[in-house]
């Protein structure tokens, strides 16, 4: 699962840098106010590739997909993908802790199967 989610965080990071870039062009927003949230979250995201199989770490990946979702109404463009990043991270969620599953269970097999496990 980590793998999965942290690409998707590393993908985010990149997004929300070229959306600062975006938001900066908006007159109504100060270029210190954009880079101050912008440097946030691109800092979460980064922080969140390492806290991801933690307790919680899991749904402080769902407050950063709310917050990307909601940072469109600063920049229209990210409704659409932060609506692609929260199907991403869900997908990354759901399918790594498939995998994780699949690798126990195939570890558990090997390990009973061996001839020193007799």
């Amino acid at each position: 699962m980590r793998t999965l989610c942290s690409s998707t965080l590393i993908g985010e990071f990149f997004v929300i840098g070229f959306a600062g870039l975006v938001a900066m062009k908006d007159p109504d927003l100060s270029m210190t106010t954009v880079w101050t949230v912008s440097g946030i979250a691109m800092f979460l995201c980064l922080l969140l590739c390492g806290l991801v199989t933690r307790p919680g770490g899991v749904a402080l990946g769902w407050a950063l997909q709310i917050a990307l979702i909601a940072s469109g109404f600063a920049v229209p463009t990210m409704f659409f993908l932060g609506a692609i990043f929260a199907a991403l991270w869900w997908a990354s969620v759901h399918y790594g802790r498939k995998v994780d599953e699949a690798k126990a269970r195939f570890a558990a097999q090997a390990g009973s199967s061996s001839p020193d496990a007799a």
